[in-house]
């Protein structure tokens, strides 16, 4: 199956300068995981997920000797995590690396696309706009569908081939 036969299309977006408190709200109301982040021309800017949100819950508080840890940590990821911990837009808090897949990626190629990143949806794109998104269930529903049968077998060695 192709992502076009996989993907849900009515997609719930929001433009990157949506407050991050409106973005948690309209997921707890829509029952939905994450919310991609369009620019004005439709182009997936990121993506903003339930763990982007909880982060804020669960950002560490500095203990005594931070200061002096901190000085041998990353400072590009320190500064990222701030951001996405008390940013106070969806364009703080999204995921900015989309993987993303177009119309005719298969089931398989987006299945270990999802693996190696170890992401739980992809957005799908034409011409740069984003189209869709095929989640974990979507690729369930692929495993799950009847695979298509050849219609007339002639005989018993056609039969044991297929």
């Amino acid at each position: 199956m192709k992502a076009r036969e996989l993907m849900s299309t009515s997609l719930v977006v929001v433009p990157p300068e949506t407050p991050a408190s409106a973005v948690a709200a309209l997921l707890a109301s829509r029952g939905i995981s994450a919310v991609p982040v369009v620019d004005a021309a439709g182009a997936a800017v990121g993506l903003v997920t339930e763990g982007d949100l909880i982060r804020r819950l669960a950002d560490e508080k500095p203990g005594p000797l931070a200061w002096f840890l901190g000085l041998f940590k990353d400072s590009g990821k320190l500064a990222d995590r701030f951001s996405k911990a008390h940013g106070k837009a969806a364009r703080d808090v999204m995921t900015a690396e989309l993987a993303t897949v177009g119309e005719d990626a298969t089931a398989e190629d987006i299945a270990k696309l999802m693996e190696s990143r170890g992401i739980r949806r992809v957005p799908v794109v034409k011409d740069g706009r984003l189209v869709g998104i095929v989640s974990r269930a979507d690729l369930l529903r692929a495993v799950l569908a009847p695979k298509p049968q050849p219609e007339a077998l002639a005989d018993d060695a056609a039969i044991l081939r297929a």
